[in-house]
């Protein structure tokens, strides 16, 4: 099996998917932190990618980031909301060692969020 890797994005304030979020994939190519982007997708009204973000042909072990496009969803959702925003552009750093299954989901409200590794 080769590795890929999906997300997926529920907006728990509203208690539904967060439908429409860019999503940004980089990968990370030294220990100074240089980001390499490879795409961007948006989430569908499922709160996921219509595929893997990084599929099967193109998956290289190593130290990715994703980068959710937040501030831009909820403005929307929020009325009075703050300038600048408490949330913007959520980055989450994370490595992938073996030809897997990654899954990294991104539990969101306008003031915190959370993650894992999914199954």
């Amino acid at each position: 099996m080769a590795g890929y890797l999906t997300t997926h994005v529920l907006d728990t304030a509203r208690g539904r998917p967060a439908a429409g979020m860019t999503v940004e994939l980089y990968r990370i190519e030294d220990e100074g932190g240089g980001r390499v982007f490879l795409r961007a997708l948006a989430t569908n009204a499922d709160g996921r990618t219509d595929g893997p973000i990084l599929p099967e042909a193109e998956f290289v072990p190593g130290t990715y980031e994703l980068v959710f496009h937040a501030g831009a969803y909820l403005d929307p959702h929020i009325t009075d909301a703050p300038v600048p925003r408490f949330l913007d552009e959520i980055p989450i750093r994370f490595g992938m060692a073996e030809a897997v299954h990654y899954h990294v989901p991104l539990l969101l409200s306008p003031y915190g969020y959370s993650t894992y590794r999914g199954s």
